[in-house]
Protein backbone atom coordinates (compact mmCIF):
# COMPACT_ATOMS: atom_id res chain seq x y z
CA UNK A 1 0.00 0.00 0.00
CA UNK A 2 1.68 3.40 -0.95
CA UNK A 3 0.61 5.64 1.80
CA UNK A 4 2.39 2.98 4.69
CA UNK A 5 5.58 2.69 1.77
CA UNK A 6 5.75 6.55 2.13
CA UNK A 7 5.88 6.61 5.98
CA UNK A 8 8.59 3.45 6.17
CA UNK A 9 10.26 5.67 3.97
CA UNK A 10 9.78 8.56 6.01
CA UNK A 11 10.90 6.88 8.72
CA UNK A 12 13.67 5.73 6.82
CA UNK A 13 15.27 9.17 6.47
CA UNK A 14 14.29 10.61 10.49
CA UNK A 15 16.42 6.86 11.35
CA UNK A 16 18.97 8.41 8.97
CA UNK A 17 19.06 11.57 10.32
CA UNK A 18 19.18 10.10 14.45
CA UNK A 19 22.66 7.88 13.60
CA UNK A 20 24.30 10.12 10.98
CA UNK A 21 23.50 14.20 11.18
CA UNK A 22 23.64 14.70 14.89
CA UNK A 23 27.24 16.13 14.51
CA UNK A 24 26.53 17.66 11.40
CA UNK A 25 23.55 19.39 13.38
CA UNK A 26 25.52 20.17 16.22
CA UNK A 27 28.34 22.05 14.22
CA UNK A 28 25.22 24.08 12.54
CA UNK A 29 23.69 24.95 15.57
CA UNK A 30 27.57 26.32 17.03
CA UNK A 31 27.68 28.66 13.44
CA UNK A 32 24.18 30.25 14.28
CA UNK A 33 24.57 30.58 18.30
CA UNK A 34 28.09 32.26 17.80
CA UNK A 35 26.66 34.38 15.00
CA UNK A 36 24.10 35.81 17.38
CA UNK A 37 25.76 36.04 20.26
CA UNK A 38 28.09 38.30 18.36
CA UNK A 39 25.71 40.01 16.83
CA UNK A 40 25.50 38.79 14.07
CA UNK A 41 22.36 37.46 11.65
CA UNK A 42 20.83 34.42 10.51
CA UNK A 43 19.05 33.57 7.34
CA UNK A 44 17.53 31.43 5.07
CA UNK A 45 17.73 31.31 1.36
CA UNK A 46 15.10 29.06 -0.55
CA UNK A 47 15.32 25.57 0.73
CA UNK A 48 13.25 24.20 -2.26
CA UNK A 49 9.48 24.14 -2.88
CA UNK A 50 8.84 26.49 -0.51
CA UNK A 51 10.17 24.00 2.55
CA UNK A 52 11.83 27.27 4.30
CA UNK A 53 8.58 28.80 5.01
CA UNK A 54 8.29 26.13 7.85
CA UNK A 55 11.15 28.12 9.45
CA UNK A 56 10.30 31.59 9.18
CA UNK A 57 7.41 33.37 11.49
CA UNK A 58 6.35 29.97 13.07
CA UNK A 59 5.02 29.34 16.72
CA UNK A 60 7.97 27.99 18.70
CA UNK A 61 10.52 29.10 15.59
CA UNK A 62 13.17 31.85 16.60
CA UNK A 63 12.47 35.04 15.98
CA UNK A 64 15.84 35.68 14.60
CA UNK A 65 15.34 33.68 11.45
CA UNK A 66 15.40 35.85 8.70
CA UNK A 67 14.36 35.08 4.77
CA UNK A 68 16.54 36.00 2.00
CA UNK A 69 15.47 36.46 -1.25
CA UNK A 70 15.82 38.68 -4.00
CA UNK A 71 14.84 39.99 -7.57
CA UNK A 72 16.21 41.68 -10.27
CA UNK A 73 13.63 43.26 -12.60
CA UNK A 74 15.25 45.89 -15.76
CA UNK A 75 12.91 47.77 -18.08
CA UNK A 76 15.09 48.49 -21.07
CA UNK A 77 13.18 48.17 -24.39
CA UNK A 78 14.91 47.99 -27.34
CA UNK A 79 13.56 48.09 -31.24
CA UNK A 80 12.78 45.18 -32.89
CA UNK A 81 15.68 45.49 -35.21
CA UNK A 82 18.01 45.56 -32.41
CA UNK A 83 16.58 42.40 -30.42
CA UNK A 84 18.88 40.43 -32.04
CA UNK A 85 22.26 41.63 -30.88
CA UNK A 86 24.50 39.02 -28.78
CA UNK A 87 24.30 39.15 -25.28
CA UNK A 88 25.74 37.56 -22.56
CA UNK A 89 24.91 33.86 -21.41
CA UNK A 90 21.46 33.48 -19.15
CA UNK A 91 23.14 31.58 -17.02
CA UNK A 92 26.04 34.00 -16.67
CA UNK A 93 23.68 36.85 -16.01
CA UNK A 94 22.10 35.24 -13.26
CA UNK A 95 25.56 34.26 -11.18
CA UNK A 96 26.41 37.94 -11.95
CA UNK A 97 22.77 38.88 -10.08
CA UNK A 98 23.42 36.88 -7.32
CA UNK A 99 26.35 38.33 -6.53
CA UNK A 100 25.26 41.66 -7.20
CA UNK A 101 21.94 40.64 -4.73
CA UNK A 102 24.25 39.00 -1.78
CA UNK A 103 27.08 42.20 -2.12
CA UNK A 104 23.83 45.16 -1.74
CA UNK A 105 22.29 42.88 0.98
CA UNK A 106 22.42 43.24 4.79
CA UNK A 107 24.40 40.20 4.81
CA UNK A 108 28.13 41.04 6.93
CA UNK A 109 30.93 38.96 7.81
CA UNK A 110 29.88 36.79 10.87
CA UNK A 111 26.49 36.07 9.83
CA UNK A 112 25.05 32.34 8.91
CA UNK A 113 23.15 31.86 5.52
CA UNK A 114 21.59 28.28 5.17
CA UNK A 115 21.53 27.39 1.21
CA UNK A 116 19.90 24.16 -0.68
CA UNK A 117 20.69 22.53 -3.38
CA UNK A 118 19.06 18.37 -3.13
CA UNK A 119 20.69 17.31 -5.87
CA UNK A 120 24.11 19.60 -5.05
CA UNK A 121 24.35 20.28 -8.69
CA UNK A 122 22.54 23.56 -9.14
CA UNK A 123 24.62 26.90 -10.17
CA UNK A 124 22.75 29.49 -7.68
CA UNK A 125 23.48 27.86 -4.48
CA UNK A 126 26.85 26.92 -5.28
CA UNK A 127 27.40 30.74 -6.63
CA UNK A 128 25.59 31.95 -3.29
CA UNK A 129 27.81 29.96 -0.75
CA UNK A 130 30.68 30.93 -2.90
CA UNK A 131 29.59 34.84 -2.90
CA UNK A 132 28.84 34.09 1.21
CA UNK A 133 32.25 32.69 1.51
CA UNK A 134 33.61 35.96 -0.04
CA UNK A 135 32.04 37.78 2.18
CA UNK A 136 32.91 36.31 5.37
CA UNK A 137 29.44 34.64 5.92
CA UNK A 138 29.42 31.00 7.06
CA UNK A 139 27.26 28.37 5.43
CA UNK A 140 25.04 25.83 6.32
CA UNK A 141 23.87 23.91 3.13
CA UNK A 142 21.12 21.36 2.83
CA UNK A 143 22.01 18.32 -0.14
CA UNK A 144 21.19 14.98 -0.27
CA UNK A 145 24.88 12.78 -0.93
CA UNK A 146 23.32 10.11 -2.20
CA UNK A 147 22.02 12.46 -4.98
CA UNK A 148 24.90 14.18 -4.99
CA UNK A 149 27.53 11.88 -5.17
CA UNK A 150 25.36 10.39 -8.48
CA UNK A 151 25.16 13.72 -10.96
CA UNK A 152 27.16 16.67 -12.18
CA UNK A 153 28.04 19.86 -11.60
CA UNK A 154 27.04 22.49 -13.89
CA UNK A 155 28.62 25.40 -11.68
CA UNK A 156 31.78 27.04 -13.84
CA UNK A 157 34.05 26.22 -11.10
CA UNK A 158 32.93 22.51 -11.03
CA UNK A 159 31.67 22.25 -7.50
CA UNK A 160 28.88 21.40 -5.75
CA UNK A 161 26.90 22.35 -3.11
CA UNK A 162 28.79 20.27 -0.43
CA UNK A 163 32.01 21.09 -1.45
CA UNK A 164 31.92 25.10 -0.93
CA UNK A 165 29.48 25.26 2.38
CA UNK A 166 30.91 25.10 6.12
CA UNK A 167 28.40 23.09 7.35
CA UNK A 168 26.65 20.10 5.20
CA UNK A 169 23.05 18.76 6.35
CA UNK A 170 22.53 15.23 4.87
CA UNK A 171 18.68 14.92 4.05
CA UNK A 172 19.43 11.27 3.28
CA UNK A 173 17.23 11.12 0.10
CA UNK A 174 18.08 9.08 -2.62
CA UNK A 175 19.11 9.32 -6.43
CA UNK A 176 16.28 11.35 -8.14
CA UNK A 177 15.32 11.87 -4.47
CA UNK A 178 11.44 10.03 -5.03
CA UNK A 179 11.54 7.00 -2.37
CA UNK A 180 8.23 4.93 -3.45
CA UNK A 181 7.38 2.11 -6.05
CA UNK A 182 4.15 2.56 -6.85
CA UNK A 183 2.08 -0.28 -9.63
CA UNK A 184 2.57 1.95 -13.06
CA UNK A 185 5.88 3.31 -12.83
CA UNK A 186 8.91 2.44 -14.01
CA UNK A 187 10.45 4.79 -11.58
CA UNK A 188 9.66 5.34 -7.68
CA UNK A 189 7.27 8.36 -6.92
CA UNK A 190 6.80 11.08 -3.73
CA UNK A 191 9.68 12.64 -2.53
CA UNK A 192 11.63 12.57 0.63
CA UNK A 193 14.23 15.60 0.87
CA UNK A 194 11.26 17.99 2.03
CA UNK A 195 10.87 16.07 5.19
CA UNK A 196 14.87 15.29 5.61
CA UNK A 197 15.62 19.04 5.55
CA UNK A 198 12.40 20.45 7.66
CA UNK A 199 12.86 18.11 10.16
CA UNK A 200 16.88 18.99 10.23
CA UNK A 201 16.40 22.08 10.21
CA UNK A 202 14.34 21.70 13.46
CA UNK A 203 16.95 19.96 15.08
CA UNK A 204 19.18 22.59 14.01
CA UNK A 205 16.84 25.69 15.68
CA UNK A 206 16.33 23.58 18.86
CA UNK A 207 20.01 22.87 19.55
CA UNK A 208 20.15 26.71 18.98
CA UNK A 209 17.75 27.55 21.67
CA UNK A 210 19.11 24.73 23.66
CA UNK A 211 22.45 26.09 23.76
CA UNK A 212 21.41 29.38 24.31
CA UNK A 213 19.36 28.53 27.73
CA UNK A 214 22.43 27.17 28.62
CA UNK A 215 24.46 29.60 28.30
CA UNK A 216 22.12 32.52 29.92
CA UNK A 217 21.28 34.35 26.97
CA UNK A 218 17.80 33.07 25.84
CA UNK A 219 16.67 33.56 22.23
CA UNK A 220 13.07 35.34 21.38
CA UNK A 221 10.63 32.55 20.48
CA UNK A 222 7.67 32.72 18.78
CA UNK A 223 4.35 31.17 20.64
CA UNK A 224 1.19 30.59 18.77
CA UNK A 225 -1.13 33.88 18.33
CA UNK A 226 -3.84 31.59 18.00
CA UNK A 227 -3.84 30.31 22.09
CA UNK A 228 -4.65 32.67 24.48
CA UNK A 229 -2.31 35.59 25.07
CA UNK A 230 -0.41 33.91 21.91
CA UNK A 231 -0.76 37.38 20.34
CA UNK A 232 0.79 39.60 22.81
CA UNK A 233 3.90 37.20 23.86
CA UNK A 234 4.37 37.01 19.64
CA UNK A 235 4.21 40.94 19.84
CA UNK A 236 6.80 40.88 23.18
CA UNK A 237 8.72 38.40 20.91
CA UNK A 238 9.48 40.84 17.96
CA UNK A 239 10.25 43.49 20.04
CA UNK A 240 13.00 41.53 21.69
CA UNK A 241 14.39 40.74 18.75
CA UNK A 242 14.70 43.93 17.52
CA UNK A 243 16.23 45.18 20.50
CA UNK A 244 19.08 42.62 20.62
CA UNK A 245 19.19 40.69 17.37
CA UNK A 246 17.63 37.57 18.98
Amino acid sequence: MVPLQYLDAVRGILDFLQETQLPAVEAAADLVVHALSSGGAVFCGEIGHGNQGDFLNRAGGLAAVQPFKFGLGITDPVAKALQDRPRPAPFERDLETIRFAMTASNLRAGDVLLVSSVSGKNRGPVEMALAARDLGVKTIGFTAMPYTRQVEALHPSGNKLFEVVDVVIDCGAPYGDAAVDVPGYDFKLLPVSGVGMTVAGWLIWGHVIEKMVEAGTPPSVFMSINREGGKAYYDQSVAEYQRRGY
